[in-house]
């Protein structure tokens, strides 16, 4: 599949920098300029020399004479520009920017004034003591993000901290999700006896959307290859990337496989994956465009969407695949049997219980929406393995983090 998928499905934009949150980066940011760019006080003190404090303590407090004050915002003002001397301290408030020659703030509560222009110290500094220097949270020249990563509120305000107005990020990849079956209904429509309502459109939107593409909804289209080939062609025209729910399993009405052949060379690439759940999937490429042939049931079609499309909405393809979120590390409260030859997904809670965080396997049948609303995450089960024995500790990967199966 990989070979046969364009190299990178995505497109840059520029965009404002408070439109791109959620967003990924098309290229690397650098440091245009130090932050804070100049070196100031955390607290509300006096800007000191460090050495002079050394040996201070309650019995032998050092002795400084104030020589001036800095307020935050202010940088030096007259008075205070000259380098620091011998014994000197210069009162400051908190952001304020440390005199010439300071290297060390006292707090304002290790201290106690002595006549009018002098105060005592009863505790050392040390060197950056209470200080941020000019380029401690962005150094110009160097990289403060990389290709491709995926923006939060606070690397918005960490990029304006530097003055960055607008960001080349990547475009959303629009997807078309189409839903088939003659027993799926519309969500507004009352099911009939043998009918359910479309339950893949909404989950599939949704992780679309989780993924940073454009969800783009065609409806439902009954078991009919007509119908089915007119909305793939529909959706092939005006979409990036195309998801089919239902008709990927063997059956004399599953025309999924034949119609993406129908569409364009190079047609099917695959059917079927070595996992569980998820197994029927199927996937092909018209007119350089992917499409995928996901499970009817939910939790496996959304299996097959975290394997398959999600790579493809996060990076634009399977070459560059990047570690995702950390996994989060507990021990499986129940053995769990798999078959060898094939990768198995299991839905699990978390749960703490007497400090020990335990993975509860949520379990029952394919067809059921509830054990994907009460999961947690997903642990894997590697093909080449028979189970996982109780106690053992698994990898947790959560729901709603940006994670790479």
């Amino acid at each position: 599949m990989a070979v046969l998928l364009p190299i990178d499905l995505r497109r840059s934009e520029d965009v404002p920098i408070l439109q791109c949150l959620g967003r990924r980066l098309a290229e690397a940011v650098p440091g245009r300029e130090n932050v804070p760019g100049f070196t100031r006080s955390t607290v509300d003190g006096y800007a000191v020399r460090a050495a002079d404090t050394f040996g201070a303590g309650d019995g032998a407090p050092a002795y400084f004479t104030v020589t001036g004050e800095v307020l935050m915002g202010a940088g030096r003002p007259p008075g205070v520009e000259r380098k620091l001397e011998l014994g000197e301290a210069v009162r400051i408030a908190t952001g304020g920017m440390l005199p010439s020659g300071a290297d060390a703030v006292l707090m304002v509560e290790h201290t106690e004034t002595v006549g009018a222009e002098g105060i005592e110290a009863y505790r050392p500094a040390g060197p950056g003591e209470n200080v941020i220097y000019a380029d401690e949270d962005i150094r110009a020249g160097t990289e403060v993000f990389p290709v491709n990563y995926l923006l939060r509120p606070q690397d918005i305000g960490y990029l304006a901290a530097m003055g960055e107005l607008r960001l080349n990020v990547f475009a959303p990849l629009r997807v078309g999700i189409v839903s088939t079956g003659d027993e799926i209904v519309p969500v507004e429509a009352k099911p009939a006896p043998g009918q359910v309502r479309d339950v893949n459109s909404y989950s599939l939107y949704g992780q679309v959307l989780l993924w940073g593409g454009e969800p783009v909804l065609y409806g439902v289209v009954r078991d009919d290859a007509a119908l089915l080939f007119e909305k793939l062609i529909q959706a092939c025209e005006s979409t990036d990337l195309i998801l089919v729910s239902g008709g990927s399993s063997v059956g004399a009405r599953d025309y999924t496989a034949e119609i993406i052949n129908q569409m364009g060379a190079p047609g099917l690439v695959f059917h079927g994956l070595a996992v569980k759940p998820g197994k029927p999937t199927l996937g092909g490429v018209v007119d350089r465009k992917p499409v995928f042939g996901l499970p009817g049931h939910p939790a496996a079609a959304l299996i097959a969407f975290d394997l398959m499309v999600a790579p493809l909405l996060k990076f634009g393809g399977y070459r560059q695949i990047q570690p995702g979120a950390l996994p989060v590390r507990a021990l499986i409260s129940r053995s769990l049997a798999s078959a060898p030859g094939r990768e198995e997904y299991f839905r699990v809670r978390l749960q703490y219980r007497q400090g020990v965080l335990w993975a509860d396997p949520v379990l029952g049948k394919s067809g059921l929406l509830k054990p994907m609303v009460e999961a947690d995450g997903l642990i894997r089960v590697p093909l080449e393995s028979e189970g996982i024995a109780v106690g053992a500790e698994v990898d947790v990967v959560l729901f709603g983090t940006d994670y790479v199966l």
